[in-house]
């Protein structure tokens, strides 16, 4: 059973991507750590947003972890206790494979549709 995250100074957890952390059976931990020392940084989808990623290969799996997050506005920092931007955390997903850099990152299509409703 995977235990929920809860909104703290720094982060604020969405429905959406604790319903993909079910799914796709990621962690707080391990976003956490994702977010903390990613292999690779890319540009979100949605204004405004970054992804993050980590190699998660096993010697019979090759697959990418995704964390896309958005950072609060100016005025949501200053009222943040650590003293950082409060980091809105919007979806996470595994990515089978090896997707190439710079290009536009590999979201399922199901996530995709969420994250327009919701973010667009």
């Amino acid at each position: 059973m995977i235990k929920f995250p809860k909104n703290n100074g720094k982060l604020r957890w969405t429905s959406h991507i604790k319903n993909k952390m079910l799914f796709y059976r990621i962690s707080e931990q391990k976003i956490q750590t994702i977010m903390k020392n990613p292999d690779r940084k890319e540009e979100g989808i949605a204004p405004n947003t970054l992804a993050v990623m980590k190699r998660n290969d096993t010697p019979k799996r090759k697959e990418e972890l995704w964390v896309m997050y958005a950072t609060s506005d100016p005025e949501d920092a200053a009222k943040a206790r650590f003293g950082g931007p409060k980091k809105v955390m919007i979806s996470t997903w595994r990515y089978p494979g090896k997707s190439k850099p710079g290009k536009q990152i590999p979201i399922p299509n199901d996530i995709l549709e969420a994250i327009k409703k919701e973010w667009f």
